[in-house]
Order: structure tokens, then sequence, then C-alpha cells
């Protein structure tokens, strides 16, 4: 049989599998294994989505156009970005029941199976496929408050969706899934300041940047000198705050769930963690948690969480 009758060729099964495997460089585990079984198919799926979304945006598709290819597009197409999530938006709208036929990309084919099961809509996957078309069109932020609207695209989408794959979605637990969504992407925001500035994008808020006397030249350098250092310990209290503020989500849900949450947030704490071990200079490179290091936060968190219900 081909493609053609439902079946991918091998070499897209390697290549969605090289997508999936970024899972592990992420600060917190994606599916762990202890969920039930829908519950890792139904991440999975989100996650593979997510991240294919963040590597056209970023420019950071496999290499020969495959992408491109699966999306019905010329293989050239592959390093224009807009041109991509027009394509990858369209690919979405036919998982929710589009006109012309199956989702085309394999990893949109997987989530399909996933948003009947759960009745998911199509609103937190727009968002990401929007902060990615941001990506492109806006490189730097004036205010704290301009940076919380992109992650309120580009983060917050992630935390409702997993609510949503375990039937806990309620009004409360979206308001303090979106205060740790938000933290978990300026956390990523305060590790990767060099990389970031290498793709020409600042997410250090400019306002904050004039307020400690930072230029871009001093972000640009091997090493962070004291007014850097100074912002960087501002933002890492301020994701820290909005990680505390998020945290009794983990009290409000019982069994893995609990476990899990705790994780994204003990993930977010031992980042944060490091950052400030590494005397706020991020400089030199993304510093990053111990295995023990996160460990000990998330049972931290599961040890201090405010339970109700």
């Amino acid at each position: 049989m081909t493609a053609a009758h439902g079946i991918r060729p091998l070499s897209d099964t390697v290549h969605v599998s090289a997508t999936l495997d970024k899972a592990a460089a992420e600060n917190f585990p994606v599916a762990p294994a202890f969920l039930p079984r829908a519950w890792r198919d139904g991440l999975t799926a989100v996650y593979g989505y997510a991240r294919l979304v963040d590597d056209i945006g970023d420019g950071d598709l496999a290499p020969g156009g495959r992408d491109a290819v699966l999306l019905g597009l010329d293989p050239a197409a592959a390093d224009d970005r807009l041109a991509m999530l027009d394509a990858f938006e369209a690919d979405l709208r036919r998982v929710f029941g589009g006109t012309d036929g199956p989702p085309r990309h394999p990893l949109l084919l997987a989530l399909q199976p996933v948003v009947r099961a759960h009745g998911l809509t199509p609103e937190p996957f727009l968002g990401l496929i929007e902060a990615n078309r941001q990506d492109q069109r806006v490189t730097r932020y004036e205010t704290y408050g301009d940076l919380v609207g992109y992650c309120e695209l580009s983060a917050n989408p992630v935390g409702r969706l997993v609510l949503s794959l375990t039937g806990t979605s309620t009004p409360e637990r979206v308001r303090r899934s979106d205060a740790v969504c938000t933290a978990l992407q300026i956390v990523e925001h305060i590790q990767d300041v060099a990389e970031d500035l290498g793709n020409d994008r600042v997410y250090l808020p400019a306002e904050d940047m004039r307020r400690f006397h930072v230029s871009e030249a001093d972000l640009a350098a091997p090493s962070a000198g004291a007014s850097v250092r100074s912002l960087v310990a501002f933002e890492t209290e301020r994701a820290r705050e909005l990680l505390n503020e998020g945290t009794p989500l983990v009290g409000s849900v019982h069994g893995r769930l609990r476990l899990l949450l705790a994780g994204f947030v003990g993930g977010g704490r031992a980042a944060l963690r490091a950052v400030t071990a590494a005397g706020f200079d991020v400089l030199p490179g993304p510093p990053k948690p111990t295995k023990s290091g996160l460990l000990r936060e998330v049972a931290a968190v599961l040890r201090t969480a405010p339970r109700k219900g």
C-alpha cells in the first residue's frame, strides 16, 4: 500500500520521531511513563504539534524540505516561515473537519484522534501558530506587559491543553495554569538570552533594560557584568512570583496528574535555582538544573502545594 492509502513511508516515521525526540531536551518531562496511556498519547501528540510549530517559526526544520512537501508546498518553501505557518494552519483546519480531506502532515494526523477523543477546540493550537507568526514580525518587547501578551499565545495554550486532555479544566485552574506557563516561558527566555540575541531576538523588556542600564552590546558579551546580572535577577524574581501564584494548581488535583503538574512547577523552580547558582550570568550558556536538583524541587512542590478539593 502507499501513503495515499493511509500508510506513511518509513522515512516519514523517522522524520516524525526526530521531532518528538526533542522532548528529552525540555526542562520537564513531556509525557512521563507514570501517566495513563491515553494521557501519554495525548500529551505526545500535543507536544509534537507544538514542537513542529516552534521549529517552523525558528527556522529549525530538518533539511531537505520534507515538512514543506508534507504540507503540500514546494521543498524550497521550507525557508519561508510565514508560508509554512499558513500551510500548517490550513492543515490544522483539516484536523477539525476541513472539507479537503484528512490532515497531510503525520504529526497532525496523529493529533486528530486526540482532538476527537477529548473534544479539544482549535483556539489553543491557533494561539501557538500566531505566536510564531509574531516571532517573524516582533523581535523586541517594550514592556513586561507586552511580553506577557506574547506568552499568552506562546505558552499558556499548552497548559490549557493539558487540563483539557485530563478532563480537569476549570476557570480557576486555567488561571493558575496560565501563571505557571507564562513563568516557564520567561524562565526559558532568561536561560536563552545569548542564543536569542544570536537570532536577533531579545525577550528582556526594553523598559527593564533601560532601568538597569543594560544595552544589547552588554548582552553580547562573553559573560555578564553587574548590570546584566541585576536585570536577570529581577526577571528571575518575576518568574518565581508567577510560579508561586500558579503552585496551588498542583494542590487542586489528585493522583498522577498532581505529580505531572508538580514536575512542571518543580522544573521551573529548578531552572531558576540554576540561574541563581550561576550568579545570574546566563551569557556563557543556559544554566541547567541537575537531575537531583530537579527531583528535590518536585518533592518540595508536592510537599508544600496546598491541597484543595
